[in-house]
């Protein structure tokens, strides 16, 4: 059945182009969240443990929701990881296990770039696509993953 929802085929396309990289980046933030949880050691062990189990945890759900306003336009998700390994805008470091304070400060800065990012596709979605719904949905996402990014900064700074 043809989706009827008020948008034209081309500006839903446009949209799910956008989901689409979004959703490669969220996966690979939810990866890497769950890798450190289950490497992280030091002193901090336990309340980075659960710190990244949270984020993970946040992240899957994050994942879903992306998937989903995908499906919801019409559109189709990837779902493999060599489809959000080409699509991703993050960076990883395969084989690298980094020391607690650099995962923290890792999560941090990939929050914080996708905050940027989805600055920039809000404004793509509302203005040029004409899709308020969806431009409202990322703006909830990135009040998430500002705060998300803001309780990693918290972690990471001396007091």
């Amino acid at each position: 059945m043809k989706v009827n929802i008020g948008l034209t085929d081309n500006q839903r396309e446009g949209v799910c182009a956008i989901l689409r990289k979004l959703l490669a980046d969220e996966f690979v933030l939810y990866t890497k969240a769950r890798n450190y949880h289950w490497n992280v050691v030091g002193p901090q062990f336990h309340d980075l443990h659960k710190l990244f189990e949270d984020q993970y945890e946040a992240l899957d759900d994050i994942v879903d929701d992306v998937a989903e306003r995908i499906r919801a336009l019409g559109g189709v998700s990837p779902g493999t990881l060599e489809e959000f390994r080409q699509a991703t805008r993050l960076r990883e470091e395969p084989g690298k296990v980094p020391s607690a304070r650099e995962m923290v400060r890792n999560l941090a800065e990939d929050h914080e770039a996708i905050v940027r990012q989805l600055r920039q596709d809000i404004a793509v979605v509302q203005d040029q696509h004409h899709d308020v719904g969806t431009a409202d949905f990322l703006t909830g996402l990135m009040e998430q993953h500002e705060k998300h990014a803001w309780m990693l900064r918290a972690t990471a700074t001396e007091a």
